[in-house]
């Protein structure tokens, strides 16, 4: 079945930078397209980066563009997302998502603190 498994996230100062990466399997990963979503205390999930099928196509919310930087690997099943100069307002919990002939599927996510 579909499996989608993040890592990466923890502790980092205004500033800072981290790599999620999240390893996807059951399913034709290079066929695709792949997104990050967050969710921070209080709010509602929002759509952070998403990447089509091949990697040549790659798009960011307002909030994140010119920061965070969505990259995959069809070799190795993964999609990361490098996130520079972070900010408070970053803080949230990280998922993965993949949308497969109408059907959502979700990592359990990974918290990326930003703090001093």
């Amino acid at each position: 079945q579909v499996r989608l498994v993040e890592s990466g996230g923890g502790l980092v100062q205004p500033g800072g930078s981290l790599r999620l990466s999240c390893a996807a399997s059951g399913f034709t990963f290079s066929g695709y397209s792949m997104s990050w979503y967050r969710q921070a205390p209080g709010k509602e999930r929002e759509l952070v980066a998403g990447i089509d099928s091949s990697g040549s196509s790659t798009g960011y919310a307002d909030s994140v563009k010119g920061r965070f930087t969505i990259i995959r690997d069809n070799y190795k099943n993964t999609v990361d997302l490098q996130m520079d100069s972070l900010k408070p307002e970053d803080t949230a919990v990280y998922y993965c998502h993949l949308n497969l002939y109408g059907i959502n599927y979700w990592g359990k996510g990974t918290l990326v603190t930003v703090s001093s």
